[in-house]
């Protein structure tokens, strides 16, 4: 059963009030977008290196070779450089100038050779021909360079000095892992990917955004336990699961958060469980967040939540994010830059996750002590009078109201907001309020929460957090 928080309400989001959240987070995103990541290498550990300025993050490392479940760890891939010259040696084509013009994990290749042949290794994007596509050859061994249709039309008719400077050898696949301790066993899992170079929204926004709020946490006492993870896309996740599937079973909740810089949504995509606690309180944060969120069932096409959710493991994990990836203009290409993410959307982002928090740390199942009847909130100093019709007051009696009714111990403060449409805060507030006023004790004490979680996860009564 549910206890009551060990905090103050709203706890989590109140620590994000300080200073210019939006730019602290966009400054942030800057410092990592110029870096070269794929899903192995140094531009992966390069940015961990520079997140774990702000947060305590450890690095894990697995080999290449190892086997995660259907998939193998592959080489570490090292860039240096990429360009086309003319014969001359003009460049005209400089993988120094963006990091995507070299097809991400492409093969080395120094050569001279015709238009034609050249034209076999260049992706572009007809539809958008100002832009720069992002293009991967993670898994089949190719070289190739990506530039906007205008460029590539632009070119002479050749021949052409073409070098990419790169190798696979084996090395690591690597990770970033930082957990914030709570007072309770249970976990919350909050992942971003790390796999893409120089896109801003994809995915350096939501880096940012889990790194500052993993900051803004670090003095505050939880109930939960929050891992953030830090993982190359797919792969990653596969790699971090397989490390810890004796603990999975501690996960309560969680989310994948991507694309969470542009002015779109919000959308929230359910868990495969589709009713889960995570589920419902980021719907109920997305709610309030805006009044059109869209807020979309699970599918099995998207970001790691595919691997959280896979049929082996079922977390409750569900996806985060502003615009749907793939469904804006900028998506994997070089309009996603740092112009297309905005401080105001990525505090907001921060915000709408944070609430979703305090909704996960401020819910429990209150029992009423007073059941037969309604108690007199008058005396108690419960009940506010406003002479001109505050809606705020109103919906602070509603909220008494509604919670003494279904303060039974079978309903949370999140099923109170379900049921009333009330915000889940101003619930959360009045709860504390009667309970402080001696109306409402916990269903379950805390003592009885813990011993349970120590059967459930086989933990010991002397065993560290």
């Amino acid at each position: 059963m549910l206890t009551p928080p060990s905090n103050d309400i709203s706890a989590i989001s109140a620590a994000l009030t300080s200073g210019d959240l939006g730019q602290l987070i966009y400054d942030r995103a800057a410092n990592i977008f110029p870096i070269c990541r794929s899903i192995t290498g140094i531009g992966v550990r390069n940015t961990l290196q520079q997140l774990g300025q702000i947060i305590p993050i450890a690095q894990r490392h697995i080999p290449s070779g190892t086997k995660l479940y259907d998939w193998i760890v592959p080489d570490e891939w090292t860039f240096r450089e990429a360009y086309i010259a003319d014969v001359a040696g003009r460049r005209l084509v400089d993988a120094s100038n963006n990091n995507l013009h070299v097809l991400n994990y492409s093969a080395s290749v120094n050569a001279i050779i015709t238009r034609d042949e050249l034209a076999t290794h260049i992706h572009t994007l007809k539809s958008q021909p100002d832009l720069i596509p992002y293009r991967t050859s993670y898994y089949v061994r190719a070289w190739g360079f990506c530039l906007s249709q205008q460029q590539w039309d632009a070119l002479p008719p050749g021949p052409f000095h073409v070098v990419i400077d790169t190798t696979h050898t084996p090395g690591h696949l690597s990770y970033g892992e930082y957990i914030h301790h709570g007072d309770t066993f249970e976990e919350v899992l909050l992942s971003a990917h790390i796999c893409h170079p120089s896109l801003a929204n994809d995915n350096c926004s939501g880096l940012a955004v889990l790194t500052t709020l993993a900051e803004r946490m670090q003095t505050i006492r939880t109930r939960y336990t929050y891992r953030f993870v830090f993982a190359p896309g797919t792969i990653g996740a596969l790699a971090w699961l397989s490390q810890n599937e004796q603990q999975l079973a501690r996960i309560i909740a969680g989310l994948t958060v991507s694309c969470v810089g542009d002015a779109g949504g919000p959308n929230y995509k359910k868990s495969r469980r589709g009713n889960t606690l995570i589920d419902r309180a980021m719907s109920h944060a997305c709610r309030t967040a805006s009044p059109r969120p869209e807020i979309s069932e699970f599918s099995p096409y998207g970001y790691d939540e595919r691997q959280y959710c896979s049929p082996g493991f079922n977390l409750p994990v569900g996806s985060f994010q502003r615009s749907k990836w793939g469904q804006f203009p900028e998506y994997h290409t070089s309009a996603d830059n740092l112009n297309f993410i905005r401080p105001q959307h990525l505090a907001e982002s921060a915000r709408t996750i944070a609430q979703t928090i305090d909704i996960l740390e401020d819910n429990w199942c209150p029992i009423s002590l007073s059941p037969k009847g309604e108690p007199q909130l008058g005396q108690r100093g419960l009940y506010v009078t406003s002479p001109t019709g505050d809606t705020t007051a109103v919906d602070a009696n509603m909220a008494s109201l509604w919670v003494l009714n279904l303060a039974d111990g079978a309903h949370s403060i999140l099923d109170m907001a379900e049921r009333s449409n009330l915000s889940f805060t101003v619930l959360a507030s009045a709860a504390a309020r009667l309970k402080a006023a001696g109306l409402l004790a916990a269903y379950a004490p805390p003592s009885t929460a813990l011993k349970r979680q120590r059967r459930r996860f086989k933990i010991k009564p002397d065993q560290p957090k």
